[in-house]
């Protein structure tokens, strides 16, 4: 599983990327987590605001940084 943290390094962005990690480990997942900062890659996927979520190339959400429970579930649901 690739899971992808989009945004340019905000605040939002790196508190996604802390939950994203965080669920990948408690749900015992073999995943990539990586951050994408280039402006025509994040573009690529058609989200307006940052940051995003992206698992496998599907964007699962974007503009805002959802509560724990919610990315872990994403994620759990995406395996």
């Amino acid at each position: 599983m690739l899971i992808k943290i989009l945004g340019s390094g905000c605040a939002n962005c790196r508190k996604l990327e802390e939950l994203a990690r965080k669920a990948v480990g408690e749900l015992g997942i073999d995943a990539t987590v990586e951050k994408v900062t280039g402006y025509p890659e994040i573009m690529a996927f058609g989200i307006i605001s940052t940051p995003g979520l992206v698992i496998d190339d599907v964007v699962k959400l974007s503009g805002r940084v959802p509560a724990y429970d919610q990315v872990k579930r994403l994620i759990a649901e995406a395996r």
